[in-house]
């Protein structure tokens, strides 16, 4: 059976502002390693899924971008979405693509672009196990983190019966709880959601059929038009809320591997190597009595002192400052600027 890698690399990274910008998104930027997020992205999969089988999910305005990036890729794997509607929407189509090209038995590997992961060949490895369940059980599976903290800005799955392999059902999604909860649920055994689903494409095509109304009558009626499904699709829903939420086919595996959601300048203290006093600091930057500071300069030098907690970030004649606490909510931030810095090249 073919296996097939979904890579979802739309968005704008509104928390890495002014950094990432609609035309120079995170994702597009080297903010875990020294190659942008999605080269990262793309070098973790190439030993499991050849590049002729690997599709890259964005908007049009990054097309030319990513294909620059990643000429290995070809053309037509660039699929550009005509407008936002919801990962349900996109892995729908991706799921209609793959059994088109690969037929109804090839396996499709979904993650996106804007990870770090600390081991590659153990990423691998769990999305090879996965895939292997998937196959066998004919189930959505989803590759759920082991904890390495209890964090309240992650979604979180409650494991419940295991049904071999390192696979369990699962009982439930929650959302984003508060750190209290946060932490009983860790204490309890369960896993972050990753957003890493691997699943038998015409498998969800089927679920996602008989359980998703808000996506499902569209993709019928528009099985050969990109733009007519896009635009068809109405009401944007989460494949987590649209499918999985909803399914009672939906297996768990435990994977640990280094895994972060690279969604916050803070994440940059637990992915880039840090200096002596926990400083993550990019460009000509020096300190001095400074700790656990995120800095990142493109040109200008930087200089702290006697600070702790900070976030620094500069760009052609533009400095954003603020705490670690406060870039947590740097999307507020965002949507309050006036046009002009909002829209930075």
């Amino acid at each position: 059976m073919s296996r097939w890698a979904v890579v979802l690399a739309g968005g704008v990274g509104s928390r890495f502002w002014p950094i990432s910008t609609p035309a120079r998104p995170k994702q597009l930027l080297p903010l875990a390693t020294d190659d942008p997020l999605l080269v990262d992205a793309l070098t973790r999969l190439a030993p499991l899924v050849p590049p002729e089988r690997t599709l890259i999910l964005t908007n049009a305005q990054l097309v030319e971008p990513i294909a620059s990036l990643a000429p290995e890729i070809p053309r037509e794997n660039l699929i550009a979405e005509p407008r936002p509607a919801g990962t349900a929407a996109a892995l729908a189509w991706a799921a209609h693509e793959i059994v088109r090209r690969g037929g109804s038995d090839a396996v499709m590997i979904s993650i996106h672009a804007d990870w770090a992961v600390g081991d590659p060949e153990g990423f691998r490895l769990a999305l090879s196990r996965a895939a292997d369940a998937a196959e066998q059980h004919h189930a959505l599976v989803t590759v759920g983190i082991v904890p390495a903290r209890p964090d309240p800005g992650f979604g979180y799955i409650q494991p419940a019966d295991d049904v071999g392999d390192g696979a369990r059902r699962v009982a439930r999604f929650i959302e984003k709880p508060d750190r209290v909860r946060a932490e009983a649920m860790v204490r309890d055994g369960y896993l972050w959601n990753s957003g890493i689903f691997v699943w038998r494409a015409a498998d969800f095509l089927a679920e996602l059929s008989a359980l998703t109304p808000e996506v499902a009558p569209h993709l019928a009626a528009n099985a050969d038009s990109l733009e007519g499904f896009f635009t068809a699709v109405k009401t944007p829903i989460s494949v987590d809320v649209g499918v999985l939420e909803r399914s009672t086919k939906v297996l768990v595996m435990a994977g640990d591997f280094g895994w972060d959601d690279v969604g916050t300048w803070a994440a940059l203290r637990r992915v880039r190597t840090c200096d002596a006093e926990n400083n993550a600091v990019r460009g000509r930057v020096h300190t001095l009595d400074a700790q656990g500071n995120v800095v990142h300069s493109d040109d200008n030098a930087v200089v702290l002192y006697g600070v702790s907690d900070l976030v620094v970030v500069s760009r052609d004649g533009l400095t954003l400052v603020t705490t670690i606490e406060k870039a947590a909510d740097l999307k507020t931030l965002f949507e309050s600027l006036p046009a002009d810095l909002r829209d930075l090249p």
